[in-house]
């Protein structure tokens, strides 16, 4: 089974070297390098600004290499970090050898590295996003005794020339095929790119957003993973940021990641799966239903929702988004395949069925049911989301909810059945809390909240100190009011924030 894995696994570092990702050790990296004659290293690593940089080396001896791969380089850290003092900036990147991927855009045989931060004295950069997300995977593991597992699923905008032929119907984009979609072939070229890279995807399909506007056409794509280790699926989703950017620029094509391209238009989300597992098994399910600790952490989860938006909506445009009628999140609530709520549980495979069987009467082998697909979903993220210090703060909420002694009582509380912007269940809607309606309000709910995510110091005091200043700093909390009916400062506002994060 595990030879079959490797041979299917597209990422050329596991088919040569015979052994998953996870298993890389710098002897590893060293063999591939001297075999495929890789000419160059980019140490790559997510700064303040949420955008993947590079450090290029071009090897000029083996011991050159091992020096690299042994002891890492150093960075100006206050031109990555805007706390970190420029009088004693530097720090050291270390290379994960895990993340390694042969760089498919590069004109010279190139291996690229994701890095860690670390000090002068070489002890983990506390502040930095990804070592905030590795703590807070530590400690719930410890304290839960459970692993977490997530995945992303990555909404953009491909802008592009207007075309004539076959014109697709305004917000009817919804798995969408050529030759009423125009701009599939990018989203399947990143997709396959993104599998070379390390990333593990599910499926990728064309979303509901299409529109056309002042001679250009904008189509909205979605790319789907499968749920890994969190630490995994943030660098995954990192990845496919930068692929699909790279192919925008080869293509001529805008990407965009803003949750607001225009007002009346389907926004793009950044929704993120989660589950609980033990021994290597999915517990979400208990008796066919979604069970206790699963609804305890919906429970921590939506007790933190507020705040959580400081880590998943971080530009003023994020709350254009966040509107009834949109699809997009705006009250605290849970449910079952329910697309109005906050965190839904969407459709599993729960049911031991033979539907296989009866589409496909001919079949006459043992059909193997396959349980443990099971996860719930938190829908308020979006595409300027800080990937790592969101995934983090789910994380936190999550083991919260685990801990809260009446956190079943809240989660039946806070279930909907319906759908909650129906005229005829304003009562139901009237009861619910909101989520923040600016970067403003949002700052204020993380500072209110922040002792749960400074807990264990898995987030620094000057993390959500420096966060709640950027937020406010937008100074948005009636932004709404100020910019309604002015159509070109609207513009205007989503053309600054076009490439968030």
């Amino acid at each position: 089974m595990k030879e079959l894995e490797i041979r299917l696994n597209p990422n050329p570092l596991v088919q040569f070297l015979k052994k998953p990702a996870s298993e890389f050790t710098r002897q590893d990296i060293i063999y591939f390098i001297e075999e495929n004659e890789i000419e160059m290293i980019n140490f790559r690593y997510v700064g303040e600004d949420g955008k993947l940089k590079s450090l290029n080396f071009v090897l000029n001896s083996k011991q050159h290499l091992e020096d690299l791969l042994s002891t890492g380089e150093r960075v100006d850290g206050s031109s990555l970090f805007s706390y970190i003092e420029a009088g004693s900036s530097d720090l050291y990147v270390i290379p994960r050898f895990k993340t390694a991927f042969v760089n498919p855009f590069s004109e010279y045989p190139t291996l690229d590295i994701l890095c860690s931060f670390y000090t002068n004295e070489g002890k983990p950069l506390e502040s930095a996003p990804e070592h905030i997300l590795r703590k807070a995977i530590e400690k719930f593991r410890e304290s839960t005794g459970y692993n977490f597992k997530a995945m992303g699923e990555l909404e953009y905008y491909v802008v592009s020339e207007e075309e004539e032929m076959y014109p697709g119907i305004d917000q009817k984009g919804y798995h969408e095929s050529p030759p009423f979609t125009k701009n599939g072939h990018i989203r399947k070229e990143a997709m396959s790119l993104i599998s070379q890279c390390g990333g593990q995807i599910k499926y990728g399909h064309s979303e509901v957003g299409n529109f056309v506007s002042e001679d250009q056409l904008f189509e909205q794509q979605e790319i789907e993973f499968l749920p890994v280790d969190p630490q995994d699926a943030v660098d995954q989703l990192v990845i496919a940021k930068w692929i699909l950017r790279m192919l925008g620029d080869e293509y001529n094509v805008n990407i965009s990641f803003a949750p607001k391209i225009t007002v009346g238009k389907a926004g793009s989300g950044l929704h993120i799966h989660m589950l609980l597992e033990k021994d290597g098994e999915n517990i979400m399910i208990e008796n066919g239903k979604l069970g206790t600790d699963a609804r305890r952490m919906i429970a921590g989860i939506l007790d933190l929702a507020a705040p959580l938006t400081a880590f998943g909506n971080t530009i003023p445009t994020s709350y254009l988004r966040l509107v009834p009628h949109q699809e997009a999140p705006t009250n605290i609530c849970w449910g079952d395949r329910n697309r109005s709520v906050l965190v839904r549980v969407p459709l599993g495979w729960t049911a031991e069925t033979s539907m296989i069987k009866d589409a496909n009467p001919q079949e006459t082998g043992t059909i193997p049911y396959v349980p443990g697909k099971q996860t719930v979903e938190l829908r308020s993220g979006d595409g300027s989301a800080d990937i790592y210090l969101f995934m983090a703060g789910i994380i936190v909420a999550a083991q919260h909810g685990l801990q809260m002694d009446n956190a079943l009582e809240m989660s039946e509380k806070l279930y909907m059945d319906v759908n909650i912007f129906d005229d005829a269940h304003k009562d139901k809607l009237s009861k619910l809390a909101c989520l923040p309606q600016s970067c403003f309000e949002s700052a204020d709910k993380l500072i209110e909240k922040r002792e749960f995510f400074e807990k264990n110091n898995i987030f620094p005091k000057g993390a959500i100190d420096q966060i709640a200043k950027k937020l406010k700093s937008f100074n948005d909390a009636d932004l709404s009011e100020r910019l309604y009916g002015k159509e070109d400062e609207l513009r205007a506002l989503v053309m600054e924030y076009l490439h968030c994060m």
